[in-house]
């Protein structure tokens, strides 16, 4: 990476107090040192040229309160070599310390339709992973599905109340699955309305809690619909998981971890329930045990994090891909399991909040049985591009799931978006689709040059003109990139990258003829676009999205 080797050169003439800045202006160099900053540190810098390393500084000069550093021509150079000889791996670099990490993501719910906010949490959860993984880190992807609790009572109150052939005439998962989103929003509604629904059905959730043989049958047979969808959800995000961790099998030692921590003093007894007293911590009060002597998602909590902590060998960091509206549950159970095991889970659990997702109707709620499945949304974005581009099905599935899955990422995670499928599948703006677009057209000049036998091997060093300057520029930021966006857990740095990286090359294509330029010219073009097409496959692939060899 240059700027390592730029950091490396600073340090040995300023010591490390500097922050390396890269200007967005190339005129103001290709990085840049604030002046201000380094005032107090004993430097004497009325005279920049001590700076000067001839070896990878084409020149140092003093601008404002700016000290600007432009890079020599032959680094850049080399460093395209470097992209072309690494391929795949370029953007690949080891953290200085390996660590072991459990990413948590996903998380639908079993009964429950895989909707918009499970798209972008699983889309999200599959980016972290793979920045992670680049840096070398052994990354654990973990899915804590909800298979128990209020909600499986619901559905299966409404179920219960329906003539069984009903269900057994169902044939399809799809079918399958859409009869539980119905019953559950009708389950729900009768639980809000009734309290004779109410009763009963608080009555389903005891059964299930305590594996009544009576719903036990019942709850197998839904259950195993749902999984059989997730499986399909998950195979088509081409997203494989370590761990599929489900309530049911927590439940039991979550309620004795919660009553260990009662007589531990780490939890209390109130008005018939066992909750955490927040007030000496500042934080909120919960409830792990309720007043029914039910384990809640608190208490089950207790048990996921004791298998996760403990399958896995000594796990570093933990990462939970949830929404805002778990942040008090979340800043509670870490308080909770810090005080029962302070080595084990001290500074090691993170809560990574990302927003909500809306479509422009407005916000789905499940609970008004108005959810936009997840598989629904890729399934118009597909319609769309077919009938936009004429492509064939299995070209019409990749560039959905680049539309998609780009438009989810580009947004900081932590904003909450509205998804537009006409600016998702836009060939003009920042979408998946324009940069699948000039990936596809690199491939396009490489395989025209191949057929006019053009070689690369030659290639001499040339003055760049300034669109190939601006291109060379972004290929070789492509490594400190990746490692602000996996230090930060900001993919959407990727996809700013990846924009502005095919912005250069759509202008150096228009301004710069590649195979008819003459023959020296030839050969460094060349290896120009084939940088281009390796980087953008390599950023494209930490977002989750295959490549797309003609559009």
């Amino acid at each position: 990476m240059i700027k390592h080797r730029v950091i490396k050169t600073l340090i040995k003439k300023l010591g490390d107090h500097f922050i390396l800045l890269t200007p967005k202006d190339p005129s103001f160099g290709d990085f840049a040192l604030n002046f201000n900053n380094l005032v107090g540190t004993g430097r004497d810098l009325s005279d920049v040229s001590h700076l000067h390393d001839p070896s990878l500084f084409d020149r140092v000069e003093k601008k404002g309160t700016f000290i600007n550093f432009f890079i020599k021509k032959e680094v850049l150079f080399q460093e395209l070599e470097t992209i072309i000889q690494k391929n795949e791996k370029y953007g690949r670099e080891d953290a200085r310390k390996k660590e072991k990490i459990i990413i948590e993501f996903a998380h639908p719910n079993t009964h429950k339709l895989f909707h918009i906010g499970h798209l972008r949490n699983i889309i999200l959860g599959e980016a972290l992973s793979r920045l992670m993984e680049t840096k070398g880190h052994d990354i654990i992807r973990a899915n804590y599905q909800g298979d128990v609790g209020l909600h499986i009572a619901k559905c299966l109150w409404k179920i219960k109340s329906l003539p069984r052939a009903q269900s057994r005439s169902l044939k399809t998962i799809q079918e399958k699955i859409a009869f539980l989103g119905e019953a559950y929003a009708q389950g729900n509604k009768a639980y809000e309305t009734d309290e004779t629904a109410k009763k009963e059905i608080h009555d389903i959730n005891r059964k299930i809690f305590e594996k009544d043989p009576e719903i036990t049958s019942l709850w197998q047979e839904t259950r195993a619909w749902s999984l059989e969808y997730f499986d399909y959800v998950y195979k088509r995000m081409r997203v494989e998981f370590d761990r599929l961790y489900f309530e049911s099998e927590v439940t039991d030692r979550g309620k004795k971890m919660a009553e260990e921590a009662l007589a531990k003093g780490i939890l209390k007894k109130s008005e018939g329930a066992v909750i955490f007293d927040g007030k000496p911590y500042d934080l909120d009060t919960r409830v792990f045990i309720n007043s029914k002597n039910l384990p809640t998602y608190e208490a089950k909590e207790l048990g996921l994090a004791e298998r996760e902590f403990s399958e896995w060998g000594t796990i570093d960091r933990c990462i939970h891909v949830v929404g805002p509206e778990q942040a008090s549950f979340f800043t509670v159970l870490f308080k909770v399991q810090e005080l029962l095991n302070e080595k084990k889970y001290k500074s090691k659990q993170f809560h990574f909040i990302y927003g909500f997702v809306r479509l422009k109707t407005g916000k789905m709620s499940s609970r008004e049985g108005t959810v936009v499945e997840g598989m629904w949304l890729i399934d118009e974005t597909k319609k769309k591009i077919s009938d936009t581009f004429h492509t064939d099905s299995t070209k019409s599935e990749l560039l959905a799931m680049a539309a998609v899955k780009y438009a989810f990422l580009k947004i900081d995670a932590k904003k909450d978006f509205t998804f537009d499928i006409h600016e998702s599948v836009s060939l003009s703006g920042n979408s998946g689709v324009y940069v699948e677009y000039a990936y596809a057209r690199c491939l396009s000049i490489l395989r025209k040059a191949k057929e006019l036998k053009q070689e690369m091997s030659q290639t001499k060093i040339v003055d760049f003109s300034p669109e190939e300057y601006a291109l060379m520029r972004e290929l070789c930021r492509f490594p400190e990139v990746v490692d602000t966006a996996s230090s930060h857990y900001s993919p959407h740095l990727i996809t700013t990258y990846l924009f502005n990286l095919c912005q250069q090359f759509n202008l150096f294509y228009e301004r710069q003829p590649i195979l008819k330029a003459d023959k020296n010219l030839v050969y460094f073009r060349l290896k120009l676009t084939t940088a281009t097409s390796q980087i953008i496959k390599n950023a494209l692939h930490l977002l989750g999205i295959e490549t797309v060899e003609k559009v």
